[in-house]
């Protein structure tokens, strides 16, 4: 059930209570690792804010398109939640071998399974660029991971277009099957590729470093490994001009800047705007969306075991997280998401398939997301683990090395 309420400070808000839809599949797939010690040594970096950042390395895509790491993801993704593709439509690059999060996901085989045709609906996020202009990459993720003709639709919201993806999802799965549905299963995919010259991943957000990948999740109103208790998103629209800058609108992409610099934006944004009354709504807006996922799930912060958080530099992450919400970097996925980078809109499935496949959750484990996006809007979501997949591992392991070319 989805109900309209309001955000923070009066902002617009949306709530989430699903304690029935379920978690059935979950992939990462990552391109190998560029070392941050490496970008500094080119001057891609400045090793005074590498050193802040705390981060290691970032996953750095070679050909590989935005959509094609989604579907590569979605791929293992449906084969793990036991609903395979159609088996049409397969492109010769689908079986390219790659690079997974730490879980075993990798590009899979595309050979036709069992349900796929039982996708209901397919929704992709993404940051940036996907390709092709005037093109629908959802399409492509439909065409090559699942093969069926469900609606497929993309998802914007930035870095908290998954969290978004999620929550439409969860209203489709609750919305209930059609007449002649067993069930209704959702395909939601993440995928983005920060390439030059339109992004710089190590300077055009000061203080995050930006990996590529792609993610996928598969949601069930039936069947899964976790069920998600709490879901909330709230709205901060009058902080939108924080990543528009003084910049009139272009007539077409990089009208005004060659290269995205959100700190430029930031800038002029902050000169028109008392920074403290910025700092409280923004504060506001992400307390709320958090207490009212927990609120949802008739938890405290106190009964979670671990969290997923947006992949930041380790300063952001503990001045918008860690510190505000007195949490342990420990229980987070910090020192796997240091080595990855901040994947746009598919941090928070990247790290909850890191936590699962990893073999750090077990039957009973609570797990807190918490996502921004540019907007600015707020998401929070908890998830209980219902049992431990058989494709994770039986026990936890070390997070992957970080040195260049090796698998994620």
């Amino acid at each position: 059930m989805t109900e309209a309420g309001l955000g923070a400070e009066g902002a617009p808000g949306v709530e989430t209570q699903a304690p029935d839809i379920r978690i059935a599949g979950c992939a990462v797939w990552l391109p190998p690792r560029t070392p941050v010690a490496d970008a500094v040594a080119a001057g891609l970096c400045d090793e005074a804010l590498a050193t802040t950042t705390g981060m290691l390395s970032v996953a750095v895509a070679r050909d590989e398109p935005a959509p094609e790491m989604a579907a590569r993801a979605a791929r293992t993704a449906l084969e793990r939640s036991g609903f395979g593709r159609s088996g049409f439509g397969r492109p010769g690059s689908d079986g390219a071998s790659g690079s997974d999060g730490g879980s075993g996901s990798g590009a899979a085989s595309g050979a036709a399974g069992p349900g796929s045709g039982d996708v209901s609906l397919i929704l992709h996020a993404s940051f940036f660029y996907q390709g092709h202009d005037l093109w629908a990459p959802a399409s492509y993720v439909q065409r090559t991971a699942v093969g069926n003709q469900c609606p497929a639709i993309e998802v914007g919201q930035v870095s908290n277009g998954g969290m978004a993806g999620l929550g439409l999802a969860v209203d489709h799965l609750r919305a209930g099957p059609a007449a002649g549905e067993p069930d209704r299963r959702v395909l939601l995919t993440t995928g983005d590729a920060f390439r030059p010259p339109g992004f710089d991943r190590w300077r055009s957000d000061s203080g995050t470093f930006y990996g590529d990948g792609g993610t996928a999740l598969v949601l069930s109103s039936r069947e899964g490994f976790a069920r998600i208790r709490g879901l909330a998103t709230v709205s901060v629209p009058e902080l939108e001009g924080m990543h528009r800058g003084d910049d009139p609108f272009g007539h077409a992409p990089f009208s005004h800047r060659p290269v995205v610099d959100l700190d430029a934006c930031k800038k002029d944004f902050l000169a028109t705007h008392r920074v403290p009354q910025v700092i409280a709504a923004s504060g506001a807006a992400q307390d709320a969306a958090v207490e009212r996922a927990l609120a949802a799930a008739g938890v405290t912060l106190a009964d979670v075991d671990r969290f997923v958080l947006p992949h930041l530099g380790r300063k952001r992450l503990r001045a918008g997280h860690l510190a505000r919400f007195g949490i342990a970097e420990e229980r987070t996925t910090w020192e796997w998401s240091r080595g990855i980078g901040h994947l746009g809109a598919g941090d928070q499935i990247a790290g909850f398939d890191h936590l699962v496949g990893s073999g750090s959750l077990g039957a009973g484990d609570l797990v807190v997301w918490m996502s921004v996006g540019a907007g600015f809007t707020y998401s929070c979501a908890v998830v209980e683990m219902l049992e431990r997949p058989h494709w994770a591992a039986t026990t936890p392991t070390a997070p992957p090395p970080t040195s260049a070319g090796d698998a994620a």
